[in-house]
């Protein structure tokens, strides 16, 4: 499975007034990403979907839940099971696996 999440502001960006311009649809597992514009409005947006998607107000044990503990299960059952982040740097990754 793919999943994404968004990650919520840091104390940085919440100083400079920044906004988040990805967008998560959960109940349809779809992200949207919002091409912020000069007016503070949004320019253009493009969709997509994932077979799980978080918003920047999910919590770490509900996406525990979802994403790792099936996989922590099977592995307890003897089966192999990889988690694996992935993105640019500041974008969750660590903030995701803590």
């Amino acid at each position: 499975e793919v999943v994404f999440r968004v990650r919520p502001l840091n104390s940085r960006e919440k100083q400079d007034d920044r906004k988040i311009a990805t967008i998560a649809y959960e109940e349809k597992g779809i992200i949207e990403l919002r091409n912020p514009s000069t007016d503070g409005g949004y320019d253009t947006s493009k969709t997509f979907a994932f077979d799980a998607v978080f918003s920047e107000n999910s919590n770490q044990r509900h996406i525990y839940d979802v994403c790792a503990a099936p996989v922590v299960q099977s592995v307890l059952e003897g089966y192999n099971g990889t988690i694996f982040a992935y993105g640019q740097t500041g974008a969750g990754k660590t903030h995701t696996m803590e």
